[in-house]
């Protein structure tokens, strides 16, 4: 029994888990965004708060559908404008580990969430020849934004190189 338990304790010993020494994305290479994402221990974090889209249309009277645009623009613009704060701290998309992305339905669309317009959003930027990472990610359909007029809001979490 006492050889069993010794065993036991070296066994649990050396299947314990190693912290990674890179930065690394795990998860089906079919998919556009990670399962997981393994950040080494010394590293540092940037994260930015829930970012939303920017007028699309100035031109455009407010509460039209047109001065935003719709789920897909939406995205565009929050994207843009999380790699705008990214490039001000020495950051690319490229540094980009994990997205919370908040989505409302949209009223012009029957109701209906526009999952494929985020999707659409999100393949300009990552999963791309010129940026092949794929962050890990979360969407999350809700009830409302703070802007009737926002479809999409997007919180970024990226680590220093």
């Amino acid at each position: 029994m006492r050889l069993l338990l010794t065993l036991g304790l070296l066994l649990g010993s050396t299947l314990s888990a190693q912290a990674p020494t890179a930065i690394t994305f795990s998860g089906s290479p079919r998919s556009p965004i990670s399962s997981n994402v393994a950040i080494p221990a010394n590293k540092a974090y940037f994260w930015t708060s829930g970012t939303v889209p920017s007028v699309a249309d100035s031109t455009a009277p407010a509460g039209s559908p047109q001065r935003f645009g719709d789920t897909k623009t939406q995205g565009i613009s929050v994207l843009r404008n999380i790699e705008n704060q990214l490039k001000e701290k020495g950051l690319t998309m490229k540094d980009v580990v994990y997205l919370r992305v908040y989505v409302v339905a949209d009223k012009n669309k029957g109701n209906a969430f526009d999952y494929q317009g985020w999707f659409d959003a999100y393949a300009q930027f990552f999963g791309t020849a010129t940026n092949p990472t794929k962050p890990s990610r979360s969407t999350v359909g809700v009830a409302s934004l703070v802007s009737p007029e926002w479809l999409i809001e997007i919180e970024a979490f990226a680590v220093y190189p």
